[in-house]
């Protein structure tokens, strides 16, 4: 007997693939054959990607030094080389701290430190650079972190930042992604840089990068301004989502998620305690929702389930 609504089936319904179907490459699997084509050392295996984020100015609440370390500690990165010029840092802006351990007592000055990390299953290796943004020199210190992507073998960066923003806490955090190189730009789907005005050297960076000719993608996650200070976890988690999409990796959310609910609930509770915060969350919220597509678009469950998937192969 034969099942009635068996000529209604279709080649997905049945798990098959539609004659002359071809699936879209990811945006992770793109970016890594773009820097495959521009690498100019045939023999490294895949390409290094240098990841990163300064504290100060381009990291609100903390969130993209923070997503950028999680990287390094999912994957076992291990320090490879710092930046320890004394004329790039102010020491009364950015001053040294004095640490104790079991048998002496040191100073640790401020610093840019390099990691590299290697994930399982990736299409490329992580070079991730973390510190705090220079006080001066700031066209040599670029120039030093180019440097030493070149030592590395680096063939693309992705700058990742944090900025305040009029977004309510209670909402998605909104992310960007933009390239100001067009071609790049294009094959990732994302936008070129629009913004004017002062910049931070996230910005130099990714200008100077572009320049130079090495492909340059920025990230950059909204923390909602009348909750700026650190940490504001719900604005790292969707970095460290959108790096996962980025970079092809899959990394252990589960703690950071469970951090931005409580944050998030700890914000409810101050809002309910001032009228005035509330009204004006309230506003944003209602400005957030007229203006916002859908969040489940096509190409975000497309996202969500590449996620789903590289989690079940880590296992």
């Amino acid at each position: 007997m034969t099942d009635e609504h068996a000529s209604d089936q279709t080649p997905e319904d049945a798990g098959e693939d539609a004659p002359g179907r071809t699936e879209e490459p990811s945006r992770a699997a793109r970016f890594a054959a773009h820097l495959r084509d521009d690498e100019v050392s045939p023999e490294v295996e895949r390409p290094a990607v240098m990841v990163i984020a300064f504290e100060g100015w381009n990291d609100a609440g903390g969130a993209a030094s923070s997503a950028v370390r999680a990287l390094g500690t999912a994957f076992g990165a291990e320090l490879v080389g710092r930046l320890e010029d004394e004329d790039y840092y102010d020491y009364q802006f950015t001053r040294p701290r004095i640490r104790s351990t079991d048998s002496h007592r040191e100073i640790v000055w401020p610093s840019t430190k390099l990691y590299r990390a290697s994930a399982d299953g990736a299409e490329v290796d992580l070079l991730l650079v973390t510190g705090v943004e220079p006080s001066f020199r700031w066209q040599a210190f670029t120039a030093d972190i180019l440097t030493r992507a070149a030592e590395h073998d680096v063939a693309g960066i992705v700058l990742v930042g944090a900025l305040l923003a009029d977004v309510p806490h209670s909402r998605p955090i909104p992310a960007s992604l933009s390239a100001q190189d067009a071609a790049l730009a294009d094959l990732l789907d994302v936008d070129e840089p629009s913004y004017e005005g002062p910049t931070g050297i996230i910005g130099v960076l990714a200008h100077t990068a572009y320049q130079a000719g090495i492909p340059a993608v920025s990230l950059w996650a909204a923390v909602p301004h009348y909750v700026g200070q650190a940490p504001s976890p719900k604005a790292q988690l969707r970095l460290m989502r959108e790096l996962e999409d980025l970079l092809g990796v899959s990394l252990d959310v589960e703690e950071v998620a469970e951090e931005a609910q409580a944050w998030e609930r700890g914000v409810d509770e101050l809002a309910k305690e001032d009228t005035d915060i509330a009204e004006y969350v309230q506003r944003l919220e209602e400005a957030t929702d007229t203006s916002e597509l859908p969040q489940a678009s096509g190409e975000a469950i497309a996202r969500e389930f590449e996620r789903y998937l590289r989690r079940r192969r880590r296992g």
